[in-house]
This record gives C-alpha cells, structure tokens and sequence, in this order.
C-alpha cells in the first residue's frame, strides 16, 4: 500500500511578499525553480502509481521540476479562492478586523467567479480528491499518490484525510517547495513525514 505525498509548488513572489495568492497565476523565482528541482530527489526512489497537479503554473512547472511524469491536472488541487483578499497580506486585512483568522472566517466576495471560498467549500473540494485517489491507495499493489498542490488547500486535505475538520489545517504548517507523507497505521490515516526539503541556498522558504 502506497503513501499520499503532497507536495508544496515552489516559492513565488507573493510568497516572499505573504500576499494571498489563488488565482494569480504567477509563475516560480528563480528560488522557487531551485526548491522545485530540490523535490526530485525526494521523490526519486518512490513506486508513484498517480500524480496529480493543480492547473496553475507554479504547481505545474514545480511537478516538472521535481521530475514528474505526465501529471493528470485537477482542477479541485487549485488554492483556496481568497476572493477579495487575493494579493492581500494577513496584516493588511488586521488593519480592519483584527479577530479574522482565514481558517475559521473564510474571505470575502471578490470579483466576478472569484467569490471566496470558506473552510467548508474547501473541505469539500478536499474530499472529492481523497474519494477520486482512494481506490489506489487502498490498492495494496499500486504505489504512491502525489499531489502537487497549495499550502491552504493541502492543509485543509490533511486534515480531512486525517478525519478533523477543515479548520484543523491551521495545525499543518507548509514551507514551500516541501514534500510531507501520510500513510497508514493499523488501518488509520496518520503523518509519516512533514515538511521536508533538501538546501538549495542560504535562503529560507516563505
């Protein structure tokens, strides 16, 4: 029986700069290409049965990167849709409500077909991928699953995966260009490696 491995695209602008990031499409720094080639040797000697990325380009080019081939894109992998908080920073949005904490406010409306998304939808959108993936994993023969993916949404995925509620991703926190392991214990979904990555520079990952 096969792992889920998640891995975390690499660093982007708005990583550096901790604005919210959805869908802008930006692509990876030239850091956030070395973290990605980083990933490979940590996925190298892996018997990977699926790989699944989301659609946008940091995630895209960093299951590339990591030596990835031909990665079925879903669309339910893309980053929690901050609405009108996209390109924002937590300590801008403090500015005006200093209680609001994403895992348990969601956002707020933004532009037209970016809404926001609240805990909820994304433990929804969560759940749909671990019912898509679960029939491998179960697969005692088959291999590992990777998932190339976001912090939120990758978050939120463990926890569900984990049976806690959506919220409980604020326990699992994601640097980027990072590869974390969830497997099995007698039977029950548990953490077998969190937050992994090899040095690239004397840099540190957003």
């Amino acid at each position: 029986m096969g792992e889920l491995v998640l891995v975390r695209h690499g660093e982007t602008e708005w990583t550096l700069s901790r604005q919210h990031t959805s869908y802008t499409d930006l692509p990876l720094t030239a850091h956030g290409e070395e973290q990605a080639r980083a990933v490979a040797p940590l996925l190298a000697h892996r018997p990977i049965a699926l790989a699944l990325t989301s659609p946008l380009q940091r995630a895209v080019r960093t299951a590339e990167l990591a030596g990835l081939e031909g990665p079925t894109v879903d669309a339910d992998l893309h980053e929690w849709d901050y609405g009108g908080y996209e390109g924002v920073t937590t300590a801008e949005i403090h500015r005006t409500r200093p209680d609001w904490n994403l895992w348990t406010d969601g956002v707020g409306p933004g532009p037209e077909r970016h809404l926001g998304e609240s805990p909820e939808d994304i433990g929804a959108r969560a759940d749909r991928v671990l019912a898509r993936i679960a029939p491998v994993l179960r697969d005692s023969t088959a291999g590992d699953v990777v998932l190339v993916a976001h912090a939120h949404f990758l978050r939120v995925l463990t926890a569900r995966r984990l049976g806690l509620p959506p919220a409980a991703g604020a326990l699992f926190l994601l640097g980027t260009g990072t590869v974390s392991r969830l497997g099995t214990e007698h039977g029950r979904p548990v953490v077998t490696g969190w937050n992994a990555a090899l040095p690239t520079d004397t840099r540190t990952p957003a």
